[in-house]
């Protein structure tokens, strides 16, 4: 589950879009990015019936419905940071991150909460 972070200023979450923007793919740069807009989905969407997994940074269960408590929650969403980003940025449609995407059960569709910038 994501921890609770200190919130990014918009400064800082801006330089670290920059240097992404530039190349830079480090662990410094896709971390703090990946936490930050998890966050935001959680406020965007809260709740506990789809976990939005980006291993290794985070995971977070947002979206109302059926309550997950343990094991493997109803709804699963999965990708990779960079994707996660590109998608929280509205730089990725959820339709074109379908490979990218692995996305199991009911309210796995995160389209109508993306982007998230």
């Amino acid at each position: 589950m994501a921890r609770a972070m200190t919130a990014l200023t918009p400064e800082v979450v801006q330089g670290l879009l920059d240097r992404l923007d530039e190349g830079d793919t480090s662990r410094e740069v896709l971390k703090p990015l990946t936490k930050h807009f998890l966050s935001a989905l959680v406020d965007k969407a809260p709740g506990r019936s789809v976990e939005v997994r980006v291993p290794p940074f985070a995971a977070a269960q947002c979206i109302e419905g059926a309550t997950h408590t343990r094991g493997t929650p109803p709804a699963v969403v999965e990708t990779d940071a960079e994707t996660w980003i590109a998608l929280a940025r509205g730089t990725l449609s959820w339709s074109d991150a379908a490979p990218r995407v692995h996305a199991s059960g009911e309210r796995s569709d995160l389209s109508p909460h993306l982007p998230l910038a």
